[in-house]
């Protein structure tokens, strides 16, 4: 798995491997508004996480989660706070996903 420094690195590389789908999380599945893909925790896998921590600011607390389907045509990113600032919702969501090892 590639290391990158910031989250503005992670998702630029991550888009330059072909992760360029913008997702976000709604109610129970993955979305996407630009292309109006909607899909189920159990048609993706996380296939690499790059979580970060601000060492004196909270704002700067996230995770970026590459994703893709399990068939491999469709590659994605989610970005997701933790912390103070997590959604609960997103955590949940996070949670059914798979994690591919």
């Amino acid at each position: 798995m590639k290391s990158y420094d910031t989250v503005t690195e992670a998702v630029n590389g991550l888009k330059e491997r072909g992760y360029n789908i913008d997702f976000n999380i709604a109610f129970d599945k993955l979305i996407c508004t630009d292309n109006n893909i909607g899909l189920q925790p159990d048609e993706f896998e996380i296939v690499e996480v790059h979580r970060y921590e601000g060492d004196s600011n909270p704002d700067d607390e996230d995770v970026v989660y590459a994703v893709e389907s399990k068939q491999g045509n469709i590659k994605g990113i989610i970005t997701s706070a933790f912390g103070l600032y997590a959604d609960p919702v997103s955590n949940k969501i996070i949670q059914k996903l798979s994690m591919h090892k």
